[in-house]
């Protein structure tokens, strides 16, 4: 068609092209250095922006027309002539808007960004001061622990509100008023920290003046840190180290500390960031930092008890040399191995770690140990969701990315809530939802997302396969299921017809809480979409018949046709960073990388002879398992890297009692965690910012990390750490940099082909798999096929089964676990940043408030919460997305440490804990029990 055609036509008498949808502005900013730049103030050139044609400062003169025209807002059409740097009266008409501008700035000398886009301009324009008479300037608001608002800096340009409004769908910041009595405002004009605003800083990195900057760069007064001219010392580029969308950040250095940060054009996060990835880096110099090895003392028992404290570990450990600590550490674990044998032995690693760094821990603990005794947190993540997906379909991990939401009709998403988890991936959600796409939410909870969706299914707790069978019912029922589809590509559907025959939603209403008439319109829906996806998260794979709620979203796809295709597919959010490339890399007891079985002769045969080792053909023990043979005697030594399961796993009591009756303990962290309290040994690592690696997200993208910040005192990497206890073990293992890792990785690992070190630090992210060295990896797999034996997916019927543990009389209530979004996983990270804990500085379990009027509770007032294992006392706050019957805590905060009271009973397939579902009680502080 002509109107996809170039647009050919002149600037300054320089003939240009334009593409279709361009304007003026965008034709100059993508040419760059060919083109006199054009001022941009509401204007910007990263994704989702343009701009907005408030600030004039951009105006071109084109032949033929009265009128200056904004460039940022006017299209060219073929033939025109545009005059820019070489007009006169587009020039001065800059200027007489500039000067405009300044006149209600802070002076330069004060301003609270001095360095900011519009002084940047005003030099270029040659227009730094003003005629006119300054308004007065609104008072400064201080009231966000992370966020300064100085709005006499304010020109509104409106470059916040687009932030707010249409890049992170916030709807927090607004213009109020009309005139000169125009200002922006957030929510109704309270201050910023009293407004919903969730932190996200998208308005701070889109200001152009100043008016929003970070604390961090301004002093008390609000003066900017920086003379004119002067820039922080360096600028590099790496991921942010919290959830699994795998945003792209810089970190902006100054005086060897992490002064900012600002997001990058990855594609998972096209610039945005969430509170964590923005303002949560000081953690890295927090005093409780380690620096130094550590050797408990002789006769110091293994316990939290009351008077420690993690800044001062000197009372039950003493510094040592790194000599020292590597020898006591290896050699406490080797003599284990020696004379009670290999499975005497098991290792954590961590998904917060590298992809080089877990694949060379679970290298060492199956040859240097000697068994398959290694876990990490993926098994309290996605284990059942990888034990449906490598059943069903051949692969453990996404379809498709979660930015394919864009091409898609139709998207549920069930058991997770990504406005909290995965706030990026969240901003693509609701952008699809505004364009039409229709959102439907499942989830026990009335999740924030059902703002956006077309159905919010909140259904009873632990019937998801209730409510998921009657969907499929109808689809069977009512002949939407595509059959071509099934023939070509899916085996069992028949057996799965004869299953779903007493699955109609009129008898699983009842059960799951959902009307008929819903579960019908739901089904229909979803199956008459031209492309649908699936998102799920930890509320369908933290229980005990998560790999059967798995299994019904797989057939639940399979059966209407809907993967393989753009805008199709089936999604696990991942949790952590690094948790998808630490699965990959091997970091789980019955696989090696790859998702090889550890059965598999071919498989164990080619590790073999890379790593000139024997292998275990044995499936090794789970988190769970390994804390129960501890406690049983069978496993003496452990060696953790990173986790803190003396936070994160169910029934911590157990947990902690376990690491008490270890005769040797290693821990790597970064703080004297909760875990390392009961270690022998404590070595201290490498936080993100310090360390060289490749991390791979949620989406399969393989990311590279850099190196931003020294280390500090003593401590290494953790890569390092890992092949010193190598070498002491009898190893003879001599990488020199995480690339040498790399490199012996893409031996085991067919699915970083055409992936290499080099090209991870040219192009920073390649998705797999990956079809060719210059080629981009692919997003939407499985369109010819699965990777199973026959080429066909496998549909595996999923009867009802019930949580573990069911509420009765003694505990009559529902409790479940969750995560806040100003805190990550156990929060030894995030409690050490400043203002994320400004934020969310205390635990507290959320009820609805019809229930606490049952109970006769205040908000704000303290209860009892118990389950069989424990018990906590804590602050209750009203949140009315959760449902009558139940009550939800964060499992972030030490002092109330929530998995105290969570159910240990394993999921039979993923070995997953039931941690989203258990039988409790509330009690009223003073009342009589």
């Amino acid at each position: 068609m002509t109107g996809q055609l170039p647009i050919n036509f002149t600037i300054d008498d320089q003939p240009v092209e334009a593409l279709p949808g361009e304007t003026i502005m965008a034709v100059v900013s993508r040419l760059g250095g060919t083109l006199e730049p054009i001022p941009q103030l509401c204007y910007s050139d990263v994704s989702d922006y343009g701009g907005t044609g408030n600030c004039r400062v951009c105006v071109v003169e084109i032949e033929g027309e009265r009128a200056l025209a904004a460039s940022c807002m006017r299209q060219p059409t073929e033939g025109m002539q545009v005059r820019s740097g070489n007009s006169v009266r587009a020039r001065k008409s800059r200027q007489m808007v500039m000067e405009l501008l300044l006149a209600d700035q802070p002076a330069q000398a004060d301003s609270h960004d001095r360095n900011s886009r519009l002084w940047h301009w005003a030099g270029e324009l040659e227009t730094t001061s003003s005629r006119f008479a300054a308004k007065q300037a609104p008072a400064k608001d201080l009231s966000h622990p992370a966020i300064a608002v100085n709005l006499d800096a304010c020109i509104l340009c409106q470059r916040c509100v687009v932030a707010c409004r249409d890049v992170q769908v916030n709807d927090v910041i607004g213009l109020a008023n009309r005139g000169s009595e125009a200002k922006i405002v957030f929510d109704m004009g309270d201050p910023m920290g009293d407004s919903t605003c969730v932190g996200c800083g998208e308005c701070v990195q889109a200001c152009p003046t100043g008016a929003l900057l970070p604390k961090t760069t301004v002093d008390e007064a609000g003066v900017g840190l920086f003379e004119p001219g002067e820039t922080v010392d360096r600028t590099v580029s790496s991921v942010c180290p919290y959830c699994g969308v795998g945003c792209q950040i810089n970190y902006h250095i100054k005086d060897e500390q992490i002064l900012y940060v600002t997001g990058a054009e990855g594609p998972a996060n096209r610039n945005r960031l969430c509170v964590k990835g923005r303002f949560g880096f000081d953690y890295v110099r927090h005093p409780d930092r380690l620096t130094k090895p550590l050797i408990r003392k002789p006769g110091v028992a293994k316990q939290i008890s009351p008077d420690f404290d993690p800044a001062n570990p000197l009372t039950h450990f003493r510094e040592a040399s790194w000599e020292e600590a590597l020898e006591v550490a290896a050699n406490g674990l080797k003599s284990i191995r020696d004379r009670d044998g290999k499975r005497a032995l098991a290792g954590f690693g961590s998904a917060k770690c590298s992809n080089e760094e877990a694949y060379l821990f679970q290298k060492l603990i199956r040859t240097g140990f000697g068994s398959n005794n290694v876990d990490h947190c993926t098994r309290l993540c996605h284990a059942s969701s990888v034990a449906a997906l490598m059943e069903g379909i051949g692969s453990g991990a996404v379809s498709a990315s979660f930015m394919e939401v864009d091409n898609a009709d139709v998207a549920i998403l069930i058991g997770c809530n990504p406005e909290v988890n995965h706030p990026v991936a969240a901003t693509f959600f609701k952008r699809a939802a505004k364009r039409g796409t229709k959102i439907i939410v499942m989830d026990p909870r009335g999740l924030a997302m059902k703002k956006h969706a077309a159905h919010m299914l909140q259904f009873n707790p632990g019937t998801d396969v209730s409510l998921l069978n009657a969907i499929m019912h109808v689809i069977v029922d009512e002949g939407l299921y595509s059959q071509d589809y099934i023939d070509k590509r899916v085996l069992g559907f028949e057996q799965l017809k004869a299953h779903l025959l007493s699955y109609t939603p009129e008898d699983m209403a009842s059960i799951c809480g959902i009307d008929v008439d819903t579960i019908r319109a739901v089904a229909r829906l979803y199956a008459k979409a031209d492309a649908a996806m699936i998102f799920w998260g930890m509320g369908i794979s933290q229980h005990t018949h998560g790999t059967d709620n798995a299994r019904c979203l797989i057939s639940l796809a399979l059966m209407t046709g809907h993967v393989g295709r753009p805008g199709s597919g089936l999604h696990p959010l991942r949790g952590q960073n690094n948790v998808q490339g630490a699965s990959d890399a091997g970091l789980i007891p019955m696989v090696f990388p790859n998702y090889h079985p550890v059965g598999d002769e071919q498989s164990r045969l080619k590790l073999e002879d890379l790593w000139q080792a024997e292998l275990d053909d044995q499936p090794g023990l789970t988190v769970v398992e390994i804390m129960n043979a501890v406690k049983a005697g069978d496993i003496k030594g452990m060696y953790i890297m990173g986790e803190n399961p003396a936070m994160s796993d169910p029934d911590t009591n157990h947990v902690r009692e376990s690491l008490s009756t270890l005769e040797h303990l290693v821990v790597q962290d970064l703080f004297l965690t909760e875990t390392a309290i009961y270690a022998d040994v404590v070595l201290p690592a490498s936080a993100w910012p310090e360390k060289d690696g490749s991390v791979t997200n949620t989406n399969r993208q393989v990311q590279m990390g850099r190196k931003a910040l020294p280390l500090p005192g003593e401590a290494k990497p953790d890569w390092w750490i890992t092949q010193q206890i190598a070498r002491g073990m009898g190893l003879d293992w001599n990488y020199e940099h995480p690339a040498d890792v790399f490199a012996e990785m893409k031996q085991a690992m067919d699915s970083l082909d055409n992936i290499s070190w080099e090209r991870l630090e040219r192009e920073n992210v390649v998705m797999y798999p990956c079809p060719a060295p210059d080629k981009p990896g692919i997003d939407v797999e499985f369109g010819d096929g699965f990777p199973t034996p026959s080429g066909k997916a496998l549909m595996v019927p999923a009867a009802i089964l019930p949580p573990d543990e069911q509420p009765d009389e003694q505990y009559p209530l529902v409790f479940s676990t969750a995560r806040i979004l100003e805190h990550w996983h156990t929060g030894s990270m995030t409690r050490r940043s400043q203002a994320l804990d400004d934020l969310e500085p205390e635990s507290v379990v959320t009820m609805n408030r019809q229930q606490m009027q049952q109970y006769g509770i205040e908000p704000g007032e303290m209860i009892r919460l118990e389950t069989r294992r424990g018990q906590i006392e804590i602050k209750v706050r009203v949140d009315e997305t959760v449902a009558m019957g139940m009550a939800v805590m964060p499992f972030c905060y030490a002092e109330s440490a929530a998995n105290r009271l969570t159910n240990p009973a394993l999921d039979p397939f993923g070995k997953i804990a039931e941690v989203k579902y258990c039988a409790a009680r509330v009690t009223k502080l003073g009342a009589s029990s």
